[in-house]
């Protein structure tokens, strides 16, 4: 059986002109540059520095408003979570645990990830439509939950935002890869014998919570 996709045999023999590749490497004449306003439309993400933010503010009463509304359906009234969905508050000091709650105040390392992914994927199945401000407050108020802020009146905005540190952060340290001999000396890796001691098994999958045990054990790749 011919390989030769149908679609462009029916081009083809349609007498349909295809675009030429241009040999030279050259500007094919095809399509147009993106507008400023379609590229901002994309160009969205916030870095940890503050970089990307957007004006706005909003704060903790504005948030759990929001929240209550749009997010406590599915992550519950205070982040614990519902059912399967993912738990937003609480587990501090579970990351050395045989089953770690990772959460926004327990394990994740920037607040413009929270700002970033709220702003990008949240409320589910309703993403992007949540204004500046809006993803300001429901931000706050999820501080608010970890213990992070504590006033009620703590309002959030582009000017206080980098003077917002997770618990967590400092566990979390740059990718270094690039510095390493492979990189920097374009040495090869190590292939054969690379280390001065034998591998050692320090944990397995089942402890781990990756492996279910049988098909009636729960708690075994499951989100409690």
């Amino acid at each position: 059986m011919s390989k030769f996709p149908k679609a462009l045999i029916v081009l083809l023999s349609a007498g349909v002109a295809l675009p030429a590749f241009a040999a030279d490497g050259g500007k094919l004449g095809l399509g147009r540059p993106a507008t400023q306003e379609e590229v901002s439309a994309w160009d969205i993400d916030v870095r940890p520095d503050g970089t990307g933010l957007p004006e706005g503010h909003g704060t903790v009463a504005e948030g759990e408003v929001l929240f209550t509304d749009n997010c406590a359906f599915c992550h519950g009234d205070f982040g614990e979570g519902i059912g399967r969905w993912p738990v937003l508050a609480g587990g501090q000091g579970t990351l050395t645990h045989e089953r770690p709650e990772k959460t926004v105040g327990s394990y994740w390392p920037y607040l413009s990830t929270v700002y970033d992914y709220v702003r990008r994927a949240m409320p589910f199945g309703n993403a992007r439509s949540m204004t500046g401000d809006e993803v300001y407050a429901l931000t706050t108020y999820i501080l608010y939950l970890n213990d992070i802020v504590t006033d009620e009146d703590f309002e959030l905005s582009k000017e206080n935002f980098t003077d917002i540190y997770l618990p967590n952060e400092a566990n979390f340290i740059s990718d270094s890869r690039y510095d390493e001999p492979f990189n920097t000396e374009k040495h090869q890796p190590c292939m054969t014998d690379c280390k001065a001691e034998p591998a050692k098994i320090t944990m397995c999958a089942r402890i781990l919570d990756v492996t279910p045990s049988s098909v009636e054990d729960d708690g075994a790749g499951t989100v409690d």
